[in-house]
């Protein structure tokens, strides 16, 4: 017997018709902003290298794009997952609201931002982070945290450092061509919903496909 009181229907998604799976993701990063605030824009990137081994960290998603559907992110190209997307340009991310109960998962091909983009991007950052972004080399053995310190206190001592984005620093657009959202339900039995993007369409179409929990 089923416990009461007990909703087999989630409200978590629409009907598979109802709405872009871009949207919809927007829509739901824009929630996660309202509710959850800090680090709403948190996505687990999965790279691999030339030989399919995985790696996978957090990064900050910082636009998800409507007309040509893509996630954009930016780091240092010559960190690890700079070194494998260059080498390998696929990714998977992993978006996890636990306020909302709700994961967005997206699979998708790479390719740099524009220097323009990441110029504007790297301009409109934090001095410090700019300053840390140029001091750090990011991924290589670090001998003790005073080295980096020290890095960091001669570059902020540059005149005008902070205002020139490093060439080894920038941005990466995931062109999304498959994208999976899951809203929790009671007793695991969640909503889960993925989208396949048709090849070369134009206008973009989406195939979706209900999935079991």
């Amino acid at each position: 017997m089923l416990p009461r009181p007990f909703n087999l229907v989630s409200p978590g998604l629409p009907d598979l018709a109802a709405d872009d799976p871009v949207i919809l993701l927007r829509r739901w990063l824009e929630e996660a902003a309202e509710v959850a605030a800090e680090d709403y824009n948190a996505m687990v990137l999965a790279t691999a290298s030339p030989a399919g081994a995985p790696s996978a960290r957090v990064v900050l998603c910082k636009e998800i794009e409507l007309r040509q559907p893509a996630v954009v992110f930016y780091t240092n190209y010559e960190s690890r997952k700079g070194r494998e997307l260059d080498a390998n340009p696929r990714a998977a991310g992993v978006f996890y609201w636990s306020s909302l109960k709700r994961q967005a998962r997206i699979e998708g091909t790479v390719v740099r931002t524009s220097e323009a983009e990441s110029d504007e991007y790297f301009r409109s950052r934090p001095l410090l982070a700019r300053i840390g972004a140029i001091a750090s080399q990011q991924s290589e053995p670090l001998p003790t945290r005073s080295t980096l310190a020290a890095r960091v206190v001669r570059t902020a001592l540059q005149p005008g450092a902070a205002g020139r984005r490093p060439v080894t620093w920038g941005g990466f657009r995931v062109f999304l061509d498959r994208i999976e959202l899951s809203a929790a339900g009671a007793g695991r039995l969640h909503d889960r919903v993925a989208w396949t993007r048709v090849p070369s369409s134009d206008p973009i179409v989406w195939t979706p496909t209900r999935l079991f929990p």
